[in-house]
Parts: structure tokens; C-alpha cells; sequence
């Protein structure tokens, strides 16, 4: 673990090293390969979001209300406020009858700085619908509405809403849901904690249920949904972040293969589906894999994630190319004169001694 980290450096010189936390996992929770401490209590933030999409589609409001899978991915989006983001909030809204007033979240800068600027320009406040959260409350008030249960209070933890995604989500990590640890995330809403190694566990189901396949008894009977979840991230990457941000871009990389969603303070979880690539690495189905860094940096994240896959083999070299720029971030000064680099020196831990590099001898480091 002394050897789990990133390490940056100016000139040859370490300048910081932010440590590592990763889990890869089969679809039923089998540790495959492990970095830092997978057992870690990680609060999902974000990345929780698909579990919680669940808890909502299981209350029948995305058919009562007419959402379709564009509508889904921005449930599970930490988008970036972009016009066609705001907008299908607004539509969303009208679905259900509600105002932009019943949103429990608020507004903030957006996550894209192209949007900053233009808002500035604009001398634009953001406003509720510009949450980067903003679908998921809107499904959160679409499911209150549809089990009968008042709106105002949706967003507590008490309300028979959040009793519902609470139910769903520690079920999904097979956890009793005492086990599940829950905080106030940044839009307002109740946030979940738990080892590290279960959010993969759920990123796996929701492969695993895009293939048709079942992963335990609680997913079970929610493969439907579960995988209806999958698809919507899959094939509407541009809602669930935005141009230029990395979910969209690993998304479309990859064509439907996997998915990936980003959590506040540097957590990532992925979803990938079986193949011949997921059965080389030990498993003969999906595959999920999640993230956290220490110190809550996202371009180290983004590396990190990037060199995870190119490691465990997902997907091919010209793929992987196209993350190129989050693989290893340019490190350069005012000037353009190149200072430092990103390098990668931990080594994955299999469940096998000889299986601690899952790499061919000829890509290993």
C-alpha cells in the first residue's frame, strides 16, 4: 500500500503524491484486483446517482409521466449546465406539473467553464435548473408524486421517497440497510457511504443486466430496470455530463460497452459488459470497477481511471487513445514550456499472487 499512489513531479522532483483506493469486481462482488484499501467507507456522492435512478423507476413515475431514456440519463447526470440540460429539466418538470420552486437544490457555476463564460457574459445567475443535479430531482419529485407522498419534503431523509432509494440502493450493494453509512450531499439530497468494493458491486449488476444477465438475488427481478438504466447512460453520454467532460467522452469511446459516472471529491465508478476482454481478467460476465482519491483530485482521478483501463485491457489502444488528454494531463506553464509529468507507480493487487499484474509482460511496467 506504501506504493499506492500518483506521483507528479516538476523538473524530476516529486512535487505531490495522491494516493489510491480501487476495486475491480465481478457482477457478484468477487474482488478481482485491489489497490489501497477497497474496504474503504467512500461516500459515492455522484456516482451513487444510477442506484438512486432505480429507486425511482421502481415507483412505475417514469411510465406515469412519459420520461423517456434521455429523461433517465439526466436523472443519473452531474451535467454541466448546458442549454439542452436545462432545458429537458424544464420539460421534465412540466411532466410531473411542478415548478422550478419545488426543486430542493440550488443553483451554482457550472461544472463546464465554457458555460461560466458565457454566463458571465450574460451576467446570468444560475437558478435550480441549473443544477448539475438538477434530473435527479426532478425524478425524486416525479416518484414522491407517483407513490402518493407529499413533494415539499422530498429531499429528506425521512420522507417515504428517500426510505425507497435507501431500501434499493443498500439491497443493490447487498448490504443490510443498517450497513449503509448517509450524509447531505452537495444538491441537498441524502448521500450514501459504504466500502469502496460495493459501488463497483453495483457498476457490475448494471453491466451484468445490460447482458441479460442476473447478479444476485436482490437484482434479480430489477434486470429490467437495471439495464434500461445502463442504456439510457450509454446512449445518451451528452446528458449525463456534457461537451468536453470525461463521462461523456468514455461513454462515446467506448459505444455502449461500459459506462462511467463521476462522484463529488474524487470518486468514479464503471460498468463494463462481458467480454472477451471481462473473461481474460477471471470473470466470465461483467465487470465493475471503482475509484477514489484521497485528496479529492479530479484530473488524477481521470488518469488514474484511464490507466485502470488500459491495465485491465478494456477496450482497444485507438479507444483508450481518445482519453488521451485525461490519461496524462499535460503539466505546463504560463508559457507553454512543459514542467513536469504523471506516473503511475502502484502496482494492482490480484486475488491471486500471480495474478498481480493482469497486463501482457510486453505492456507491463
Amino acid at each position: 500500500m506504501s506504493e499506492d499512489f500518483v506521483v507528479t513531479d516538476r523538473g524530476g522532483i516529486v512535487e505531490n503524491r495522491h494516493r489510491v483506493h480501487a476495486a475491480v469486481v465481478d457482477a457478484k462482488g468477487r474482488l478481482l484486483y485491489t489497490l489501497g484499501n477497497p474496504a474503504r467507507l467512500t461516500l459515492a456522492r455522484s456516482a451513487a446517482k444510477p442506484a438512486q435512478a432505480l429507486a425511482i423507476l421502481e415507483t412505475e413515475g417514469v411510465e406515469r409521466f412519459g420520461f423517456d431514456d434521455a429523461d433517465i440519463a439526466l436523472m443519473c447526470a452531474s451535467h454541466s449546465s448546458e442549454e439542452r440540460h436545462i432545458a429537458r429539466t424544464r420539460t421534465m418538470l412540466s411532466k410531473i406539473k411542478a415548478e422550478e420552486a419545488d426543486l430542493r437544490c440550488g443553483g451554482h457555476p457550472s461544472l463546464s467553464e465554457t458555460v461560466n463564460r458565457v454566463w458571465i457574459k450574460q451576467d446570468f445567475i444560475p437558478t435550480a435548473v441549473c443544477s448539475n443535479c438538477s434530473g435527479k430531482h426532478v425524478g425524486m419529485l416525479a416518484g414522491a408524486r407517483a407513490i402518493g407522498a407529499g413533494m415539499e419534503d422530498y429531499h429528506l431523509p425521512d420522507h417515504p421517497m428517500q426510505g425507497r432509494v435507501k431500501r434499493a440502493l443498500a439491497e443493490l450493494c447487498d448490504l443490510d440497510a443498517r450497513e449503509v453509512e448517509w450524509g447531505i450531499d452537495g444538491c441537498n439530497l441524502p448521500t450514501p457511504a459504504f466500502a469502496l468494493d460495493r459501488l463497483a458491486r453495483i457498476y457490475a449488476k448494471l453491466a451484468a443486466a445490460a447482458d441479460g444477465e442476473e447478479a444476485g438475488e436482490a437484482s434479480s427481478t430489477r434486470g429490467p430496470a437495471l439495464a434500461r438504466i445502463f442504456q439510457a447512460m450509454a446512449r445518451h453520454p451528452d446528458m449525463v455530463a456534457g461537451e468536453g467532460r470525461y463521462c461523456t467522452l468514455l461513454m462515446r469511446a467506448f459505444n455502449g460497452a461500459l459506462i462511467g459516472k463521476l462522484g463529488a471529491d474524487a470518486s468514479y465508478a464503471i460498468g463494463v459488459r462481458a467480454s472477451d476482454e471481462t473473461r481474460r481478467l477471471g470473470t466470465d460476465g461483467a465487470l465493475g470497477i471503482s475509484v477514489k482519491i484521497e485528496d479529492g483530485n479530479l484530473e488524477i482521478l481521470y488518469a488514474v481511471v484511464t490507466e485502470l483501463l488500459e491495465r485491465l485491457g478494456i477496450g482497444s489502444p485507438e479507444i483508450r487513445s481518445r482519453l488521451a488528454p485525461f490519461h496524462h494531463p499535460p503539466r505546463v506553464n504560463t508559457m507553454g514550456v512543459t514542467t513536469g509529468g504523471v506516473s503511475f507507480p502502484f502496482k494492482l493487487r490480484g486475488s491471486k499472487p500471480h495474478e498481480d499484474d493482469p497486463r501482457p509482460a510486453a505492456l507491463a511496467r
